[in-house]
This record gives structure tokens, C-alpha cells and sequence, in this order.
């Protein structure tokens, strides 16, 4: 099987460069159909009016309505046909770019990518999570290539709430040790080759960039200011994880966040939040050395990442419900590029074990001097 890597045709990050979406559009399309929600459009508008207006095109914006379905990706497919539009900007958060991205693909149109948080690493990937109108996840589609452009605004993202760039630094946590029990198992990635050096480099440099960098960068965005360290973690969070993350492969800790989708208590709490937990469980299950560990959890703690179960939502501990979580988890395909079969009771097992250390380590925070 031949080493395969994908990865958006053009990445563009910098402070302001909102204000040249439409410049960077002109290889794909002159007339703009960006998806936003109400909110987002209010403080997105009036930046992009101006080159808008320097290029001669006239944007038509759609609603979006927060959640990525499949009965909202049809009504956005059938309002972008009825645009007269030709490329597709999704605007937003993670489930907004997954619905643009699903509805140019659909449409066979192009599509750029606008993330207004770095919340998640889906800006640079090739699929879309769809979920039910309720919130659940029901599935993963695979798109044969990746968004033609991705753009981030740091000065758009370090405005944002920092518990988004926090979101996203859980979500970038996974890169690393998941792409490690990929290349541990052999097993094939999203495009179905195996992954290359370079993928491997990139998100080993996901994980050292959020142990490094991640501390200096919530307080600047606490402070709502962009410096080099949320520079380097938005790159981290966005580009670095999810070209490392499609390219080596995710495996049990984004299972397990699939999986806390059953659990209706999560679903108050950011895709990124369940995966660090999910990574914690993940390294439980994989009986990681002391120290590795002992990294992850006090980097969670000094963010803000959930260590429990309570951190979730999951007040009260069920042995049958996280038992629905594991039976989920362990039917996906990301579980099963774990180095060793996983079996449901197993996950359980991981997951109860990885609340009671994370409680330990609250605890002995709590009561230290």
C-alpha cells in the first residue's frame, strides 16, 4: 500500500486577512455564497464588504442554522443552486464549514473555508460530520479532496472566546497519539494509503507546539490579543492537526467522542472538550508510561480541559451508559485502527479509570499550597 498525503490546495493565515477573502476567491469564483450564522454575519460583513466592493462582486449569504444534517446540507445545497453563485464560503465554527464543505461537494462547486475560532481541525479536512437534527452523530462523509482554500483571521480568532481556542487545543491533543497507534497498527488513513514522514512530523509538532505554547496563548486571548504563541496555536489547532490528523489517522479518542454523543448531558460541551478526554481514555487504555501521562493531564489542567466525566456534564457515573458510549465507539472504524483489538467492556473499563485519575489529579491541585 503506497504512502498517501492530502492537504488544502492553500492555507492563509495572518491578522486582517478577512478583508482579502474576496482577492484570494478569484482562482475559484467571482460570485461568493457564504454560509454564516446571523451572529457571524454581523461581525464578518462589514470586513469583507470593502474588497467585495475592490473585486466587483456581490456576496449572497445564507443562514446557517447550527447544526450539520442531513436535512440542512440539502437546504443549503438548494439555496446555493438557487444563487447563481460559484464557489461556496463557509463561515463559522466547525459544524457551518462541514455543512459548506458537504453542500459544494454535492454541488460540485469549490469551496473555501473560514474558521472564526480555532476550534476544531475541520477547516483542512476532506469529510464532514453529519449528526441528527438533534445533535447526535450519525455518520462521516469522505469527500475526494480537501477545500480548495482554507483563510484564518487571527484577529478574528484571538477575539473570539477563549474557550474555543481551548476546544481546539483538545481536539489538536489527539493528533499525536492517535497518528502514533495508527503507525503502531499499519493501518490505512482517510485517502486509504499510509502515512507519510512528513504527516508523522506534523502532528508530532501539533503535540510539542501545545505543550510549548498553549499556557501563553490563552492568556493573550483571555486578554484578547493576538501574539506569536496564538499564532503558532491556531496553526497548531487548525492546519497541523488536521493535515496530521487525516493524513496518520484518528483512532480510540475520537471514537470515545463519537461515542459521548449518546450521552444527551454532552452535548452542551465543544467537539474538542470530548476528544481530550477521549485522549486521556485513550492513553489509560494503551497503559501509557507515567510521565506521558502525567504530561497530558497537567497541560489539560492549565488549559481547561475536562480530566472527568463530571467535566462532561456526567454527573453521576452509569456503568450501562458509558457502556452505550464503548459499544458506539467500538464500532467505528476509528477504533479499530488501534494497535490491539478493543473490546467495549475494555473502553468502559479505560474510560471509568481515566475519571478516577483525573479526579486524583483535581484533588491534589486543590489541596496543594
Amino acid at each position: 500500500m503506497a504512502t498517501i498525503i492530502g492537504c488544502p490546495e492553500r492555507y492563509i493565515q495572518g491578522y486582517g486577512v478577512l478583508g482579502e477573502l474576496c482577492k484570494h476567491l478569484q482562482s475559484m469564483g467571482t460570485a461568493p455564497f457564504i454560509l454564516v450564522s446571523a451572529s457571524g454575519k454581523a461581525r464578518v460583513e462589514g470586513k469583507i464588504a470593502e474588497s467585495a466592493r475592490e473585486f466587483g462582486t456581490a456576496p449572497v449569504y445564507e443562514i446557517f442554522r447550527g447544526e450539520c444534517s442531513r436535512s440542512e446540507i440539502d437546504r443549503v445545497l438548494a439555496a446555493y443552486r438557487d444563487s447563481g453563485c460559484d464557489v461556496v464560503v463557509g463561515i463559522g465554527g466547525g459544524k457551518a464549514q462541514d455543512t459548506a464543505k458537504a453542500a459544494a461537494f454535492y454541488a460540485n462547486a469549490p469551496v473555501a473555508v473560514v474558521p472564526t475560532a480555532a476550534s476544531t481541525d475541520a477547516p483542512c479536512t476532506s469529510g464532514s460530520l453529519v449528526y441528527s437534527d438533534e445533535g447526535v452523530f450519525e455518520s462521516h462523509i469522505y469527500f475526494p479532496h480537501n477545500p480548495n482554500m482554507v483563510l484564518v483571521d487571527t484577529e478574528v480568532i484571538s477575539k473570539a472566546p477563549a474557550r474555543l481556542l481551548v476546544a481546539g487545543m483538545g481536539d489538536a491533543l489527539a493528533t499525536y497519539f492517535e497518528a502514533r497507534a495508527c503507525r503502531r497498527s499499519d493501518s490505512a488513513h482517510t485517502f486509504g494509503g499510509k502515512c507519510t514522514l512528513a504527516a508523522t512530523a506534523l502532528a508530532k509538532t501539533c503535540y510539542d507546539t501545545l505543550i510549548a505554547e498553549g499556557v501563553q496563548a490563552l492568556a493573550a486571548v483571555n486578554a484578547k490579543v493576538c501574539t506569536k504563541a496564538v499564532e503558532h496555536i491556531v496553526e497548531a489547532n487548525t492546519y497541523l492537526s488536521g493535515v496530521g490528523a487525516e493524513n496518520c489517522g484518528t483512532a480510540a479518542a475520537h471514537a470515545i467522542h463519537n461515542g459521548f454523543t449518546q450521552i444527551p448531558e454532552t452535548h452542551g460541551f465543544y467537539h474538542g472538550e470530548k476528544v481530550a478526554f477521549g485522549t486521556l481514555a485513550q492513553l489509560v487504555l494503551e497503559n501509557a508510561p507515567g510521565a506521558e501521562l502525567d504530561e497530558v493531564m497537567n497541560f489539560c489542567l492549565d488549559v481547561g480541559l475536562p480530566v472527568t466525566l463530571a467535566g462532561l456534564g456526567i454527573a453521576r457515573i452509569s456503568r450501562e451508559e458509558i457502556m452505550k458510549v464503548a459499544e458506539t465507539a467500538c464500532n467505528l472504524v476509528s477504533m479499530r485502527r488501534m494497535p490491539f483489538a478493543v473490546t467495549p467492556q475494555m473502553l468502559v473499563d479505560a474510560i471509568i479509570a481515566a475519571d478516577a485519575l483525573g479526579r486524583g489529579y483535581m484533588a491534589r491541585r486543590a489541596a496543594a499550597p
